[in-house]
C-alpha cells in the first residue's frame, strides 16, 4: 500500500525504466509504503528449490531474516528504484521518507536490504557505478533500525 498520492512515470535514473514519484509533500519519517495483502513468505531455499518460484526470483524481496515475498504481478511499489542515497528507508517492509520530500520526488531505497545476503544485483548503482550486494540479515536490520531511530528522533524534535 502506498500512502501518499503518487504517479508512475519515466525514472530520472539512467537505465531504470519507470519510477514512483510523489504527488504530494511528505515529511521526514512519514510512512510512504506499508505492507498489505501479503499472502505468504518463503524461505530462500524454498524459492530456489521450486522451479516455478525460482523463475520469479527477480520479483522477490526480503522482508525479514530468510523470508521473502514474490510479486510477479508488479504492484506499484515495485517501481521504487535503487539508490545508495535513497529518498526512502526500507525497514521490515515499510518505507519511511528519509528527509522532507517535496512533491515530484522519485522514491528510491537501498536494494541491499531487499536482496539475499551476498547476492549481487544484475545492474550497478547508476550514480556511483558501485555493485549492489545483499546485506546479511543482522547487518541490514541493525543499519535500518539505527537509521529509523535517528530519523524518527529528528522528526520528533521537529514537532
Amino acid at each position: 500500500m502506498i500512502v501518499p498520492r503518487y504517479r508512475i512515470a519515466a525514472s530520472g535514473i539512467a537505465g531504470a525504466g519507470k519510477g514512483l514519484f510523489l504527488e504530494q509533500d511528505v515529511l521526514a519519517g512519514q510512512i510512504v509504503t506499508a505492507p498489505d495483502a501479503i499472502e505468504r513468505t518463503y524461505r530462500y531455499d524454498e524459492l530456489t528449490a521450486r522451479p516455478e518460484l525460482s523463475a520469479q526470483l527477480y520479483a522477490s524481496a526480503r522482508w525479514f531474516e530468510d523470508r521473502y515475498t514474490v510479486s510477479p504481478d508488479w504492484p506499484d511499489e515495485c517501481y521504487i528504484n535503487h539508490s545508495f542515497e535513497p529518498s526512502g528507508l526500507w525497514h521490515l517492509g515499510f518505507v519511511f521518507a528519509t528527509r522532507d520530500l517535496p512533491a515530484g520526488t522519485e522514491m528510491t531505497v537501498d536494494y541491499r536490504h531487499l536482496l539475499p545476503p551476498g547476492e549481487e544485483e544484475a545492474f550497478v548503482d547508476a550514480a556511483t557505478g558501485r555493485r549492489i550486494v545483499g546485506l546479511p540479515w543482522l547487518e541490514s536490520l541493525t543499519l535500518s533500525t539505527r537509521a529509523l531511530a535517528v530519523l524518527l528522533d529528528g522528526a520528533r524534535l521537529a514537532c
